[in-house]
């Protein structure tokens, strides 16, 4: 279908509740969503693009054709829309990966010899599944505890069929396996603890510890102190276990908080889960593709995904902003568990500042995981969005200007190339034949000069740059524009505003279009480390040949020191200063005896400090 028939479509739609499929031309589904309002919702998908974020302008361009499902209520479309997200996988909705929810302990029953193993999904597969628990690593902990208090093996061998064909590993010689690779090993005695394991899982501690205790005790009177002290150890493993999973079986059953962080390049949604108080485990979900829309969107679509379709869920969840859907996703999420869950957004107190705490593991998350090339990369690709550049601006040139009055008038030009300053670019330029300090006339000179050189072949100022920033407004950005367009030469042109402050606030176009830039905290990091440096660049050039001109007009005052003998004495000494305070014998080192004589009377003649200082 074209734009316009997809357009016409949306609008004959009705003002009923319902899911939205937008396929591609492939009948690929490429996005599912549910709206209040159908006719309202899918419209403003074919309406003016520029309200669009990236990943909605990109979806859209690829949307062929749209299916819709008319629902008698915003919940059924919810729980509607849940189930076609997990079924179709779309790729322009936020998806959580497989595998990363609540997972269980599995037990291969039907084996021989059965082995414990973490299961992300209950499946018909004949094990026995224990859970689910609160997260995989307090999981795996738990199987691990099982393990050593019960001394089942730990290794990759496989019985019976590796029964007697090699020693016992290091495991049985430390005491953490009963050696039942041993060919003298009773099967019985492997399926005993397998059973004790069961009813440890099904939170019989009291009863196995009984067992235990009463064959401890029998082992003593019997003068089998070896068993004694090795059932005794069991027996404190058990009670270490008993605590551990009690914490994680019940880290489901009070309050699960909820923190999430966008990132420039990746995102992050992180789970708390909490138990009378304390904390007892931790989801994290990383999503790896950038996200747009606003905060509530993203968090409405990450705790539906999270916590859609399973059966244990804590009392109260909380959230770090409100959502718009709370209440059929409340309900959703009621229903699926048997048990009210309460959705709650704090604004201040303890609840508040568990808000924050995940919140912040979620963005200490992102930090680890994107490195500062990716972080770079999406940076440019934001800019030249902002800017609306075909690309990335890889290269940058920008420029300012500096004077002392209608004295010293130079320029700075710094180059950044991915986003960091590459020196050995930078450029400075003495502006000629100009008797007053004029910045656009100043600008014009330098531009001129620089893409001059540019195309005669000049291997200096060989690159050409994707934009160009000009430290001043739109006046500026104009003559810059006239000045490349005089050559020929088309490149983007901004001018870098800045406040009262002198801290560049936004950019703007030579049609004298602002573009903000603080809404995006690291643009306009970017942009001001760009003006800054340039700044830094001219101001010190300014001062270097103000120096040189201030040194030149005192040497200049000494008969017999002209321009030959002063480079002489500045290329001996370095300054001025040195000058000074050198000795006659010195001197006489770097020039003949007459001048040196000169120079050494001049700076030591009665009241030439004084004289020096109010000139």
């Amino acid at each position: 279908m074209t734009f316009d028939e997809l357009k016409e479509k949306a609008h004959a739609l009705p003002l009923k509740p319902g899911v939205y499929i937008m396929q591609n031309a492939k009948n690929e589904v490429i996005y599912v969503g549910k709206a209040k309002a159908l006719k309202n919702r899918v419209s403003q998908y074919f309406q003016d693009s520029a309200s669009h974020t990236e990943k909605t302008k990109a979806m859209v361009s690829q949307i062929d054709h749209f299916d819709v499902i008319i629902a008698d209520s915003e919940f059924e479309a919810l729980v509607l829309e849940c189930s076609l997200i997990k079924r179709h996988q779309p790729r322009y909705n936020i998806l959580l990966k497989d595998g990363k929810g609540y997972p269980y302990i599995r037990l291969t029953v039907k084996q021989a010899y059965p082995r414990f193993s973490l299961a992300g999904h209950v499946e018909e597969d004949g094990a026995r599944y224990f859970g689910p628990y609160g997260s995989r690593g307090a999981t795996q902990n738990i199987i691990d505890a099982l393990r050593t208090a019960l001394r089942l093996p730990v290794c990759n061998r496989r019985f019976p069929r590796d029964i007697g064909r090699e020693r016992p590993c290091l495991y049985y010689r430390m005491n953490q396996c009963d050696g039942y690779c041993r060919p003298e090993m009773d099967q019985g005695r492997y399926r005993e603890a397998i059973e004790q394991a069961i009813r440890l899982l099904e939170g019989k501690f009291d009863e196995v510890a009984a067992e235990l205790t009463a064959e401890m005790n029998r082992a003593a009177e019997e003068l089998r102190f070896e068993k004694a002290a090795e059932l005794r150890d069991r027996l404190k493993a058990l009670e270490l276990l008993g605590k551990r999973q009690k914490v994680v079986s019940g880290s489901l059953t009070d309050t699960d908080v909820t923190g999430f962080y966008r990132g420039e390049v990746k995102s992050c949604f992180t789970v708390l889960h909490y138990v009378a108080g304390d904390l007892a485990a931790k989801d994290m979900e990383l999503i790896e593709t950038p996200m747009e829309g606003g905060e509530a969107e993203n968090v409405s679509a990450l705790v539906k995904q999270f916590y859609g379709g399973r059966g244990n869920l804590p009392r109260q969840i909380l959230l770090p902003c409100e959502i718009e859907d709370e209440v059929p996703v409340t309900r959703m999420l009621s229903e699926s568990c048997g048990h009210r869950v309460d959705l709650i957004t704090p604004q201040r107190g303890a609840k508040m500042d568990l808000i924050r705490l995940a919140n912040r593991n979620a963005m200490e998350e992102v930090a680890r995981a994107t490195s500062r090339q990716e972080r770079q990369s999406k940076l440019l690709e934001t800019f030249g969005n902002l800017l609306g550049l075909a690309g990335p601006p890889v290269r940058m040139e920008a420029y300012d200007i500096s004077n002392t009055g209608d004295d010293d008038i130079v320029a700075s030009m710094t180059v950044f190339v991915n986003g960091r300053p590459l020196k050995r670019d930078y450029r400075r330029f003495k502006l000629r034949d100009l008797l007053h300090a004029d910045d656009y006339a100043s600008m014009e000179q330098v531009l001129t000069r620089r893409f001059h050189r540019y195309l005669d072949g000049d291997e200096k100022f060989g690159a050409l740059p994707d934009v160009l920033l000009i430290d001043g407004g739109e006046n500026h950005a104009r003559v810059a524009v006239q000045a490349l367009a005089g050559l020929g030469l088309s490149i983007p042109v901004f001018g870098m505003v800045k406040d009262d402050r002198h801290r560049t606030r936004a950019l703007v176009t030579p049609e004298g279009k602002e573009i903000g830039i603080r809404q995006n905290q690291a643009v306009f990091a970017l942009v001001g480390r760009i003006q800054e440096e340039t700044h830094r660049f001219a101001i010190e050039f300014n001062r270097q040949q103000r120096t040189k001109r201030i040194q030149g007009s005192v040497l200049d005052q000494i008969p017999g020191v002209g321009k030959a003998r002063r480079a002489q004495l500045l290329r001996q000494f370095k300054s001025v200063k040195k000058i000074r305070t050198a000795s006659l014998e010195m001197l006489e080192e770097a020039v003949p005896k007459n001048t040196a004589r000169a120079v050494y009377d001049f700076f030591n003649a009665p009241g030439m400090e004084k004289k020096e200082r109010q000139s």
